[in-house]
């Protein structure tokens, strides 16, 4: 296989399946129909590995990869499923840190070609049933899978875990999910399973007695992450982290009663070293000092929240880029745009990337101190350029805005 062949068969693979983050509502294929036919195919490798399903708003990704360093301290061998990749497809499927193997991507494509006409799946469902393959081939001892979107009709929520976790409920896709809170708090509550343990990080009263209520109908014991007390810190930084470093807590004590033996040694070196252990970037990623500059991929309106609330705790003017995809409101963003700030507008380079000059109405009415890109890339050299030594840079708003800086510059920076 070359790297050529690897390439085009990633990119039929996008071309053929719908993909949501690109393409957006078109592509989102609610239930379980597909994945179980798919799953079958393939010989049902999910039944074959353990896994721990972590769902929830925010804080999935990083709660599932500082849980998988925890793990991997402890000498496991850990697969590890994410979504969306930043720069490269295979960062969605790890195994101990290191990204899938090409050459299973490029061979497990071409099996993917030969499937029966009466399965049509959606992109994720593609990546869903690699992720299991793969894991069980490697032989891991866990398989730690994060959900895709919602919970309940999402394909991962085929397996039957040891654990699960909901990290928290926000208003997010609430044109697939619901309009409400309690709506959208349902179906994350659907990844709940008979008699499995349910690890609960919202603060909320009401979304929480849902997510319980939904675990005593199962018989599934439910634990409150926010009633654990702890001092414990992680490598990745952002104030939200404190409330992700619970959740796994939390986790971890559900997985010590199965007898799955973690050390105090290996919770405190886990959660230093998630960054070294499992490759994880994008969440308040300090991508330089000199200037400071800061990515982080929080889209929704309580990522932002957290996001720009610890911007405003810096003492630097900032240097604020910032980039949407079609479907965001970006009223609810203006509202909460950091203080001391100029901003650098600019669209992502997908489908449903949104160019600023939609919204520029919006910007004009808060008053801010604001230029317009048509590229992220734009928008940082112009940024880079702008700011002093004492100030600093931020990118964001988007995974995608986020993964497309990384991509031009990454490798530039190491």
């Amino acid at each position: 296989m070359t790297t050529e062949q690897y390439q085009e068969s990633v990119d039929w693979l996008f071309v053929q399946a719908p993909n949501y983050q690109t393409d957006g509502l078109k592509a989102y294929k609610p239930g379980l129909d597909n994945i179980t036919k798919l799953c079958a195919f393939f010989g049902n490798p999910q039944e074959k590995i353990r896994c721990i399903h972590i769902g929830g708003t925010n804080g999935k990704g990083s709660s599932s990869n500082m849980l998988a360093s925890v793990l991997q301290e402890a000498g496991y061998k850990v697969g590890l499923y994410n979504s969306p990749h930043l720069i490269d497809f295979t960062e969605r499927i790890k195994v101990n840190g290191k990204n899938c193997n090409k050459e299973f991507v490029y061979h497990f494509i071409q099996k993917l070609k030969t499937l029966p006409e009466d399965i049509l799946p959606s992109f994720f469902e593609f990546t869903t049933i690699m992720a299991f393959e793969y894991f069980y081939r490697q032989q891991v001892d866990f398989a730690i899978i994060e959900v895709g979107l919602g919970g309940r009709l999402d394909s991962t929520n085929i397996i039957k875990p040891l654990a699960a976790a909901i990290t928290n409920v926000q208003l997010d896709h609430q044109n697939i999910l619901g309009n409400t809170i309690e709506e959208i708090a349902a179906e994350k509550a659907g990844i709940i399973k008979p008699n499995t343990p349910v690890i609960s990080g919202e603060e909320t009263d009401t979304v929480k007695n849902i997510i319980r209520e939904k675990a005593d109908r199962e018989k599934a014991p439910f634990i409150d992450a926010t009633m654990v007390q702890t001092d414990r810190v992680s490598d990745l930084k952002g104030n939200y982290q404190k409330k992700n470093i619970r959740v796994v807590l939390a986790l971890i004590e559900e997985l010590k009663k199965l007898n799955i033996s973690v050390s105090k040694e290996n919770i405190e070196k886990g959660l230093l070293h998630v960054h070294q252990n499992t490759g994880f970037i994008g969440r308040w990623f300090e991508f330089s000092k000199d200037p400071l500059t800061i990515c982080d991929t929080g889209h929704n309106q309580a990522g932002l929240e957290y996001v720009f609330s610890q911007l405003n705790s810096i003492d630097k003017h900032k240097h604020v880029i910032l980039g949407f995809v079609n479907d965001k409101n970006i009223d609810e963003v203006m509202a909460l745009l950091p203080e001391n700030s100029e901003f650098y507008f600019a669209k992502p380079s997908i489908n449903r990337g949104r160019h600023p000059e939609d919204y520029e109405n919006l910007l004009l009415e808060a008053k801010i101190s604001y230029k317009i890109f048509d590229s992220v890339q734009e928008a940082y050299l112009s940024a880079k350029e702008q700011c002093t030594k004492e100030e600093m840079i931020f990118i964001g708003g988007s995974n995608f805005v986020v993964g497309e800086f990384l991509e031009k510059n990454l490798e530039i920076s190491e």
